[in-house]
């Protein structure tokens, strides 16, 4: 197999017949593959067994129902299914047009380049299909700001922000990808050093359906842009930073209702450490969960961390009011401030370590871990 060309796909089954059709026009003298990754709710699955029972070339079809790492986790998944290293990814909207594959590929083949991308950017390419002025404002914005932050990393790359690309997937490791979403393309190329080339396409309008692209697409996309640059800190201080905006707006409203400042601090600390051991889950050390305690003992110890934390923070709190008389919100910021790094050191280190292999959990621990596993399974407690 000399090309594996891998779609991801999300509800975009009156565009499969009409991408596969072209696909095979397309790659007539290519030994090649169509693997679909399908992330769909409607009938794309059905269509695309449909369509493949008499495709020209093979077509392979894997759904899932996790969805785990949006688009981008889809590609990864293809990666790993892919008969060939060589992996082409396009999308199944036709926005990308298939009639380019040859160019990619032969492209790709002189060797020269791990990675080869479709470019709006350069000089032959243009973002047409983009659905009016505002979107391709954005869009140019977006990229800026991406080469920007990674001026070494990307400074072969007019854009970054493509799905339309073929690579060596010998050349990547997929152990240290983390998909968040659209931009699979960005987390490939920020993760490691990588011979990039470019071609330019025409960025089409979509054949039928609606735009993925949201309000949703777009915090996904900041999320994943801080994280490949900042790491983890970056995404716990911006949850501490939300958390400690909450906590400020908490204390003010209270001591504005008459809430002596002590008594604010104190419910605006226990609302904001539930709240930030949620976000903390989701977003920060999700990647970690598997191998660490379970869920109730990583709360407890969050939990028992902050509370202490916060017995301490608040004494020194009151000092700064009393002593210097400081404001109660900009005392409660400047602790709020220095916690924040002992708060990421303990988490990272304790909260989410691994449990170690070969110790015996103790009974207090079995008897956690049996409620938890009680209580997160199907039907009653």
């Amino acid at each position: 197999m000399q090309l594996s060309i891998i779609v991801p796909t999300y509800n975009e089954a009156p565009n499969v017949a009409e991408l596969i059709r072209r696909v095979s026009a397309a790659v007539v003298g290519i030994d090649a593959e169509v693997v679909f990754v399908d992330d769909s709710t409607d009938e794309t699955p059905d269509v695309i067994r449909e369509v493949a029972a008499s495709a020209s070339l093979p077509v392979r079809l894997v759904h899932r129902s996790s969805r785990a790492g949006g688009l981008g986790g889809a590609v990864v998944e293809g990666f790993a299914l892919a008969e060939s290293d060589t992996c082409l990814v396009i999308d199944g909207d036709l926005q990308h047009p298939p009639e380019d594959i040859p160019l990619l590929f032969e492209r790709f083949q002189r060797g020269d380049a791990d990675v080869v991308i479709a470019s709006r950017y350069i000089g032959g390419g243009t973002a047409t299909g983009l659905a009016d002025r505002s979107r391709v404002l954005v869009s140019k914005a977006a990229t800026a700001v991406t080469r920007s932050m990674f001026p070494i990393r990307l400074r072969d790359v007019s854009d970054p922000m493509t799905g339309f690309f073929i690579v060596d997937r010998r050349a990547i490791d997929a152990a240290t990808l983390r998909p968040r979403g659209f931009k699979i393309l960005l987390e490939i190329l920020a993760r490691k050093n990588l011979r990039v080339a470019e071609v330019p396409f025409d960025f089409a309008g979509r054949h039928a359906g609606e735009s993925k692209a949201s309000v949703h697409q777009g915090l996904h996309f900041i999320t994943q842009l801080t994280a490949l640059r900042f790491g983890k800190m970056s995404l716990f201080a911006l949850i501490g930073g939300l958390g400690a905006v909450v906590n400020l707006a908490i204390v003010w409203a209270l001591t504005m209702m008459g809430v002596d400042y002590i008594v604010a601090a104190i419910i605006a600390a226990e609302v904001t450490i539930v709240g930030n051991f949620l976000l903390l889950e989701r977003f920060v050390f999700h990647d970690m969960r598997e191998a660490a305690s379970s869920v109730w003992v990583r709360f407890a110890k969050s939990f028992g961390f902050n509370n202490a934390e916060a017995l301490i923070r608040i004494p020194i709190m009151a000092l700064l009011v009393e002593t210097w008389h400081i404001s109660a919100v900009v005392a409660t910021g400047l602790t709020l401030i220095v916690a924040f790094f002992v708060r990421f050191v303990f988490h990272s280190l304790v909260v989410y370590a691994p449990r170690r292999p070969g110790v015996e959990p103790t009974r207090t621990r079995r008897i956690v871990e049996e409620l938890d596993a009680q209580a997160m399974s199907p039907g009653e407690l």
